[in-house]
């Protein structure tokens, strides 16, 4: 099934390299050459009998969004959705028959499938589907008129809301939303806070991803810690381990596992990953993570994000949250960069907020910002300012072609590099 927009990017791809596909159906009004949903669906029987099946069956495959490379196809079963619905919707938002939902991701990302598709189906909710592309202004709309009660975004996103204002000056009313939720990256502190001082809505950041279908790790309503994942959820498990596979010591990084009966069976037609990924029931996320004393998750940053800094571990999202918590930054992302000697050092890439300009004057500020808040070593080396961050098409951030960018060359605006 394609939808009519999108049919001339499928028709030319020779049909020898489909072997499996038997029909294709148009979702959109008229059609010549193919048959159309609309007009299937209105001739076809009113009673339909449910295909034999097992709760262990494959059921669908979901592709990840490449926020770190090429797309993988993730097999879940058929009692994967039912597994998520009941460890976070009803157990960590007590989702119910009154709930409106209403989520930014689209229904074809696994986040956006379980928020505004099968969430609301298994408790009986709303959800509320606007084909508009979701921009602050469309966004803030569709709340104010359908009046959601839990609202799904992305770190990015919420970015962009706390940017936006009417021009009249007249706040926007969230008062119908009992919870945000966040996932996909890590939620930056400052963005969790201004959020919740604006609009007086908590946001609970989580972690999940399309291997595991939906959320692994959550914060939970009235105990969300600003800048931490949460806890594991109920029929789940985490830990977090060394390169050898051992547990780590409290607040020590290293790499997150997690288990749970809703992980993939596997990559499709990607056995060797497949390998290197799944773990007996341990699935190797790529994060580095470390926990606290009462049990709540922190984000350090993707595995191959870390690097050393004069012998000493730098966490991409610390020095991010920093330049978040500046009142001029709007998005911020850091990598290593090795500097003329062959040194390591952090590099940091800026979109500022509409009504700040990127100059060497705002560079030089936020390196003084980051030094003082959290360290000499931590404050960037380089920083550039960007019109718009890479992404995905779910907000995620494509750190990969930052690097891709900067090994290719030094354009952009920076300060000259510090002693």
């Amino acid at each position: 099934m394609v939808s009519e927009s999108l049919l001339p990017l499928l028709a030319p791809i020779p049909r020898e390299r489909l072997r499996y596909l038997r029909e294709i159906v148009v979702v959109g009004s008229v059609s010549r050459e193919y048959p159309v949903l609309r007009e299937l669906m209105d001739s076809g029987w009113p009673e339909l009998d449910a295909h034999p099946t097992s709760k262990d069956e494959p059921a669908f495959w979901l592709y990840s969004s490449g926020s770190t490379g090429v797309s993988k196809g993730c097999v879940h079963l058929q009692h994967d959705m039912v597994v998520c619905a009941e460890s976070y919707a009803k157990a960590i938002l007590n989702m119910n028959e009154t709930d409106r939902c209403f989520s930014v991701a689209r229904l074809f990302f696994a986040y956006g499938l379980g928020n505004a598709g099968y969430f609301p189906l298994s408790c009986g909710a709303t959800t509320i589907l606007s084909p508009a592309r979701p921009t602050p202004a469309s966004i803030f709309a569709d709340i104010e008129r359908y009046r959601p009660t839990l609202f799904f975004s992305v770190p990015t996103n919420y970015a962009a809301l706390l940017a936006h204002r009417r021009e009249n000056g007249k706040e926007f009313d969230l008062s119908s939303i009992r919870h945000a939720v966040s996932a996909g990256e890590a939620l930056p502190a400052p963005l969790f806070e201004r959020f919740k001082q604006r609009f007086g809505v908590e946001i609970l950041d989580a972690l999940g991803s399309t291997e595991s279908l939906h959320m692994v790790i959550s914060n939970r309503p009235g105990e969300a810690r600003a800048g931490s994942s949460g806890k594991v959820l109920p029929g789940f498990d985490a830990k977090i381990v060394d390169d050898n596979g051992a547990a780590v010591a409290a607040n020590e990084i290293g790499d997150l596992w997690v288990s749970g009966d809703s992980i993939c069976a596997g990559y499709w037609n990607q056995h060797q990953k497949t390998k290197e990924t799944f773990v007996g029931h341990w699935l190797r996320t790529g994060d580095k993570y470390y926990q606290d004393a009462d049990g709540y998750f922190w984000h350090a940053g993707r595995a191959d994000d870390l690097f050393k800094v004069n012998g000493l571990w730098l966490s991409p999202a610390e020095v991010e949250s920093a330049l978040i918590a500046h009142p001029a930054v709007l998005e911020a992302a850091v990598i290593a960069r090795d500097d003329d000697a062959g040194l390591t050092k952090p590099a940091a890439y800026i979109v500022t907020k509409p009504e700040f300009v990127g100059n060497e004057q705002l560079a030089s500020d936020l390196q003084a910002w980051v030094g003082e808040r959290i360290g000499g070593y931590k404050r960037p080396r380089w920083i550039e300012f960007l019109a718009e961050m890479p992404k995905t098409a779910t907000g995620k951030l494509q750190r990969f072609k930052l690097r891709e960018r900067q090994s290719g060359t030094d354009g952009g605006r920076r300060p000259r590099p510090s002693a």
